[in-house]
């Protein structure tokens, strides 16, 4: 029996289930390679913007299965949304069991706080014109196809992989200048606040750098994504780390055995079980809330 690598918090971003782009059997690896106590996922975990494709393959179905069983087994699951997943902020605030759905939230790590949030409140193009945000998500999953299949060329010649997105967002002063200036907006709102730790997503670039103004310092983190970066953000022994699934994955495990053997149809049903026990907690918090109103 394999021993699973402790972490006291984990998080994750940008998985975007439900797109060509997502590597769920990486990701799937990775879980099954840590034990947490808390896992974080940080938004856009499923793309619900997308999910008219009708693409959800089994891969996908198993990560939704194996952070349902995380949770099932103890592990405080903390689900911020992102704006691919924004359906799910009208269930903000909402908790089943180990499974807490927020908006953002703020924890105390070791006496230090740390600020946790998607990150699309600082992107105008979302909140002033949806549609061309959601048109730049079906273009980006495009060039991810797209890269796939250039990938997949340069693999039969004996080139190197490498990432058209990665190279047009480095090669525009447009797109350099917009996550320059994400990660100052984040930091100095950190400062401003009194956090220790300021941790997003939502653009897809791992970092994790500490910032100082003349109102004070904060350390400034992203997750990255598992579309091209594959990577986590991992807390143990008051210090982060950017877990890199390329770099690190030889301290990886498959995936669970059980959950690589079964069927889309069990997969379907394991993780739409519904806890018999949620409709008798429910039942309970109303009769003594109604009790407490009597009082």
């Amino acid at each position: 029996m394999k021993t699973k690598r402790k972490v006291e918090v984990v998080v994750i971003s940008d998985v975007h289930l439900g797109t060509y782009g997502c590597h769920a059997k990486q990701l799937l690896t990775y879980l099954s390679s840590i034990s947490p106590k808390k896992l974080i996922l940080n938004g856009d975990i499923i793309d619900i913007w997308q999910f008219k494709k009708r693409y959800f393959p089994k891969s996908h179905l198993r990560v939704i299965k194996k952070i349902m069983d995380m949770a099932a087994d103890g592990v405080e699951i903390i689900y911020i949304t992102g704006n691919h997943d924004e359906m799910l902020r009208k269930f903000s605030d909402t908790t089943i069991g180990n499974i807490t759905i927020v908006d953002k939230i703020v924890l105390e790590l070791d006496g230090k706080k740390a600020w946790f949030f998607h990150g699309d409140i600082f992107d105008v193009s979302i909140q002033n014109a949806k549609w061309l945000a959601k048109l730049g998500g079906y273009g980006y999953d495009l060039l991810i196809r797209l890269n796939s299949f250039v990938n997949w060329c340069s693999d039969k010649i004996g080139k190197e992989k490498y990432s058209l997105s990665k190279k047009i967002k480095n090669s525009v002063k447009g797109a350099i200048k917009y996550i320059n200036d994400f990660e100052k907006v984040a930091s100095d709102l950190a400062i401003e606040n009194g956090y220790d730790y300021v941790i997003c997503g939502h653009i897809h670039q791992p970092k994790m750098v500490k910032v100082e103004n003349k109102h004070g310092k904060t350390t400034y983190l992203n997750s990255g994504d598992w579309i091209e970066n594959f990577t986590a953000l991992e807390y143990q022994f008051k210090r982060w780390k950017i877990y890199n699934y390329n770099n690190d994955k030889l301290r990886a495990f498959y995936a669970d055995q059980d959950i690589k053997d079964m069927e889309i149809k069990d997969l379907i049903a394991a993780i739409t079980v519904i806890d018999p026990n949620i409709k008798k907690s429910k039942s309970s918090k109303n009769s003594s809330s109604k009790n407490s109103d009597r009082m």
